[in-house]
């Protein structure tokens, strides 16, 4: 909040709507940086005596001189609240003040009710519309939304109209700082929250859209994938622990075939098929975008799927793997890769990238194949995951060095 906020009280009469005694009644106007609100003072006036100009009451009547003096109250009244605000550095707005004023609080949307509603309806739609960790992202923004209320404006929740650019800008600011969050997971968190926005946008609950002026970029980020000595390492590490080996196989599996996280999470003994010929093929829309996959399974891709194909609890629930929940993954995965001597952040998605890069184009897999498999709509994705490493550049550049 800065204190070069100003604020302006202005009285004024309805004449539109007169009372049968041919009185207006008077309203107060409070503006504070253009924003504005407005409440009835609960008395009325003949217009004939009403000072437009001075904004009071004319005469030394009875009447005159106690709307007067109300008045005079509301303005000391408003004033107090606001000097107060200031000095405390509380979050102001002409709508805090009048609800202190008036004493109560107006039935009114607030962001963190908006962005629970949403929240809910996400959920239902889950295998629908949304994917689980697509709504778990909803959940976690909107929690770091929560404690931004709280740090920021030492609230529990906040109206929608008192959203606003500073708004964004200290909300971009708090994920940085407080958080820690980096560059590109902030960006993703107020991608979240401007759904948010959006939403409240297209019902009319504000008028103004506090991004409208404001642009996010991602940081292009050059993403973690294994080389083919560092994913044998993986593979071939023994491991005694049953959870953590549990946690390489999928992994592994996930290298083997490009399978996203929560699509080997969600993956079925129905979704693996023969052909004629005895091949072994995983047919499955993707989770995220609907997109089919067409992936054929390597033999060490089999391997590690007949290991635990008699699993009791797999069998229950129609699972090829034991999947963990993606942030237990994660935190098994970084002592994967400190057991291994692996100085990367590993990571569930670091499998797809290995797919891609080390298993598929290091060996000559056509971009359009890959693509396939990765479920991706167009090539243009893929080409996201196709990084030019040492050993595809020296493969490629072999067959021109005695050219000349």
């Amino acid at each position: 909040m800065s204190r070069l906020e100003t604020i302006k009280i202005n009285f004024f009469i309805k004449k539109t709507k007169l009372l049968k005694s041919g009185e207006a009644p008077i309203f107060v106007r409070i503006i504070i940086n253009k924003e504005r609100a407005e409440y009835a003072l609960k008395k009325s006036i003949l217009p004939k005596q009403w000072n437009e100009t001075k904004q009071l009451a004319k005469g030394n009547s009875i009447k005159s001189t106690e709307i007067n003096q109300l008045i005079e109250l509301h303005i000391s009244k408003i004033k107090s609240y606001f000097d107060f605000m200031t000095m405390d550095k509380q979050s102001i707005s002409p709508r805090i003040i009048k609800e202190k004023i008036v004493g109560k609080k107006e039935t009114r949307r607030t962001i963190l009710k908006v962005f629970r509603e949403h929240n809910n309806n996400a959920k239902k739609l889950i295998g629908i519309d949304f994917a689980p960790d697509t709504v778990q992202r909803y959940e976690t923004s909107y929690m770091h939304t929560k404690e931004f209320i709280k740090w920021q404006y030492k609230r529990e929740d906040l109206a929608l109209e008192d959203l606003n650019h500073q708004f964004v800008r200290n909300y971009e600011l708090y994920l940085k700082t407080e958080r820690k969050c980096a560059h590109n997971t902030t960006i993703k968190y107020l991608k979240n929250f401007k759904k948010i926005v959006r939403i409240a946008l297209a019902n009319g609950w504000i008028n103004k859209d506090p991004f409208a002026t404001i642009k996010f970029k991602l940081k292009p980020v050059d993403a973690v994938y294994l080389t083919k000595e560092e994913l044998n390492t993986v593979i071939n590490k023994d491991i005694s622990m049953e959870r953590i080996r549990q946690v390489r196989d999928v992994f592994v599996f996930c290298c083997f075939t490009g399978l996203a996280f929560s699509d080997v999470k969600t993956l079925k003994r129905e979704h693996i098929t023969s052909d004629s010929k005895g091949v072994t093929w995983i047919h499955k829309k993707r989770t995220k975008t609907k997109q089919m996959s067409t992936i054929f399974v390597i033999d060490a891709a089999k391997k590690l799927m007949r290991k635990y194909q008699n699993d009791p609890d797999l069998i229950d629930k129609d699972a090829v793997l034991p999947v963990l929940s993606n942030q237990k993954m994660n935190a098994y995965l970084k002592e994967i890769g400190i057991l291994c001597s692996i100085d990367k952040p590993i990571s569930t998605h670091t499998a797809r990238h290995t797919f891609a890069t080390t298993v598929a184009l290091e060996n000559n897999m056509p971009l359009e194949v890959v693509s396939k498999t990765l479920g991706h709509s167009s090539t243009k994705m893929t080409q996201r995951y196709a990084r030019t490493t040492e050993a595809l550049i020296q493969k490629n550049m072999e067959k021109i060095k005695d050219l000349y």
